[in-house]
């Protein structure tokens, strides 16, 4: 079966959950699953989830702390750049149907890597490997390649009214 680059983009919630559904479905249709998380170091409940319960999903996290409010640190670019060699090597090696690059346009935004070299990475992605991308800012140059591109919208949601993210539902 031929394998697709899917972009998760845009500023509404979902982009992640999106993906976890789709490595979930993967999983039942008995394929293997990677994810590769950027930006990200706090075990979220849907990594706890999948290495608890889901032998068949692999997830590695390439991120220290949350940096989103401040600049990123040369520890924070060392950690996303060794997970972008990681990745590299871990789509070259066919072993898993789905690769999930959880938050890399993050990544990109932040200038952890550039846009270029994800590109060239998902040039070399066996023909039957899925791949999907995630995160706001998706670049021009990673959508036009992109087989699927989905843009989360927000319309409404709860936080503008002070409510801070719920274990379970956001975290």
């Amino acid at each position: 079966m031929k394998g697709y680059i899917h972009v998760y983009t845009g500023n509404g919630k979902g982009k992640t959950t999106a993906a976890f559904g789709l490595a979930l479905r993967a999983i039942g249709a008995g394929k293997k699953v990677y994810i590769g998380q950027f930006v990200k170091g706090l075990v979220y409940s849907e990594v706890k989830a999948s290495r608890q319960f889901l032998p068949n999903i692999t997830v590695e996290q390439y991120g220290i702390d949350c940096f989103i409010e401040k600049a990123p640190t040369q520890i924070d670019i060392d950690v996303a750049r060794k997970g972008l060699e990681k990745v590299s090597k871990i789509i070259s090696s066919a072993k898993y149907d789905v690769v999930i690059l959880d938050e890399a346009t993050i990544a990109i935004y932040f200038k952890l890597f550039s846009v270029e070299e994800l590109i060239e990475l998902l040039k070399k992605k066996p023909d039957e490997t899925e791949i999907i991308i995630t995160g706001r800012y998706a670049p021009t140059e990673l959508i036009e390649i992109a087989d699927l591109v989905s843009e989360m919208k927000e319309i409404k949601h709860y936080y503008t009214k002070g409510v801070e993210a719920r274990e379970g539902i956001e975290c």
